[in-house]
């Protein structure tokens, strides 16, 4: 006969767990049990159920022991190396034109943003591509996006074929975060996938990651929960694996896939240039990149790690103050001029090398932050991975410059900050697009000086400024204003 359960009798944890938890030095997690209600306690179970406990003791070790490590010293990218703006011929870039728009309409090119930031610094707790960065459509960066790969879908399969109206779809792959996959979902479909297929989005979502106090011990954000964050956008990589998304991509016939962060007004996804450059070059992995504008700018930039070494990123924090004014005598550069925007290219073939590779390394940066706990705040560590990462593995990486004017309108700090604002960012696009349609024959008037205004293209009309001439040439607009079909 079953003993009769009285709630005393459940007081003392699951054995079992608690000598998992034990093994790995873990078991301070229990610390509250006998102050938790029953629903409270089940709570903590299925939490403590929920972490890889070999995998994350793992991950602590490995990450804490380089730490300290030094890293091998750094070089110059090599020239060859970098494919540099002003080096580029006319007919370079058309036959690169031609070759990516060849290979995405086979279908060979996928799409992947990363998306699981919220715009917290930019005053709001929505998905940062939901921002509108007010520029006159008043479109959100996510549908600047969405528009642009309309755009090359159409220009791929006219330049196949005259007059075709088949098209082959480009699959967007969208990483979320527990903390905006809800939303993003949402907002896609109420907006009609912005006038997309339904079936060429895949949302999936990153992991979360627990976070350790300085000793290694997970920290409890209640006494019946692990506190946990995000574990940054390298997360990417394990969630392709863990989702599976690899091999649909396959699947797919997806050799290509173009991967990028939310927070830029101008990227250029799906670019057929950058993807035949990609392709012509043969490389494992690409990066654009932008020259440094200054030396204490901060952004990560790519440098060569030890002689003969694979190109890495190292953060602009980590790299040495002399070294980030150190000028190449022969070109009047900077020594370390190239930065890295978070615009990739990748070979499937080497995603797969990644997601196993990077997860047996199991090295994760720490992040020192204040993390909300049971004891209040503790200092303690955030482990992420950076997209960045991979690139170590890669046999061979190509970097190819573009201009940021063109193509880098961060959008990372609220208006009134100094710089990456909606505003600058809007500035940008207006500017680029004014541009564009002053060289195709057209005219603009303002009532505001130029230098604050501009007009918006839609992406529906051009993607890069091509095919302006019927819709520009010798009329006027008045800025700011939107110029669609």
């Amino acid at each position: 006969m079953e003993p009769v359960m009285d709630n005393n009798a459940t007081s003392s944890p699951p054995q079992t767990l608690l000598e998992r938890l034990k093994d790995y030095g873990q078991e301070d997690a229990f610390a509250l049990w006998d102050e938790l209600s029953p629903e409270e306690r089940e709570l903590l179970v299925k939490d403590i159920e929920s972490i890889d406990l070999p995998r994350m003791d793992r991950i602590t070790r490995c990450s804490f022991q380089s730490q300290g490590l030094p890293a091998a010293a750094i070089e110059p990218v090599p020239e060859s190396s970098v494919s540099m703006v002003e080096e580029r011929t006319m007919e370079e870039r058309e036959r690169w034109w031609k070759m990516g728009l060849k290979a995405i309409s086979d279908g060979k090119l996928g799409v992947l943003l990363l998306s699981g930031g919220q715009g917290t610094r930019l005053g709001s707790s929505d998905p940062k591509g939901c921002f509108n960065i007010k520029l006159p459509s008043g479109k959100s960066l996510f549908q600047l996006q969405a528009e642009r790969i309309l755009c090359v879908q159409r220009l791929a399969s006219q330049s196949v074929n005259e007059g075709s109206t088949s098209l082959k779809p480009i699959h967007w792959y969208i990483m979320t975060s527990p903390f905006t996959d809800e939303l993003t979902r949402k907002f896609f479909e109420s907006h009609k996938y912005f006038g997309l297929e339904q079936n060429q989005v895949t949302f999936f979502q990153q992991g979360t990651i627990p976070c350790v106090s300085k000793d290694g011990r997970f920290i409890m954000e209640t006494p019946y929960s692990v506190a946990k964050s995000p574990d940054g956008n390298g997360g990417v990589y394990s969630a392709l694996k863990s989702s599976r998304l690899l091999e649909d991509m396959s699947m797919r016939g997806i050799k290509f896939l173009d991967c990028y962060g939310v927070d830029n007004a101008l990227v250029r996804v799906a670019d057929p240039t950058f993807l035949g450059y990609f392709i012509d070059k043969g490389a494992s992995a690409a990066a654009k990149v932008v020259r440094k504008a200054y030396p204490q700018e901060k952004v990560g930039v790519f440098v060569r790690r030890g002689k003969d070494g694979p190109l890495s990123v190292v953060e602009y924090s980590e790299l040495d103050p002399s070294l980030a004014s150190a000028i190449n005598q022969q070109t009047g550069r900077l020594r370390f001029c190239w930065s890295n925007v978070c615009l990739h290219m990748f070979t499937l073939d080497f995603l797969n090398q990644v997601a196993n590779g990077l997860e047996k390394d199991s090295i994760y940066h720490l992040a020192e932050k204040k993390i909300p706990s049971v004891h209040g705040h503790t200092v303690g560590y955030k482990l992420e991975q950076f997209i960045f990462d991979a690139f170590p593995y890669a046999p061979s990486t190509a970097l190819f410059e573009v201009l940021r004017e063109e193509e880098f309108a961060p959008v990372k700090n609220a208006n009134g900050s100094n710089f990456d604002t909606p505003d600058s960012a809007r500035l940008l696009v207006l500017r680029l697009h004014a541009r564009w349609v002053v060289a195709a024959g057209g005219f603009l008037t303002h009532s505001v000086p130029l230098y604050a205004t501009g007009v918006e293209v839609s992406p529906l009309c051009s993607y890069a400024g091509e095919n302006l001439e019927a819709i520009c040439r010798g009329r006027t607009f008045h800025a700011p204003c939107e110029i669609s079909y």
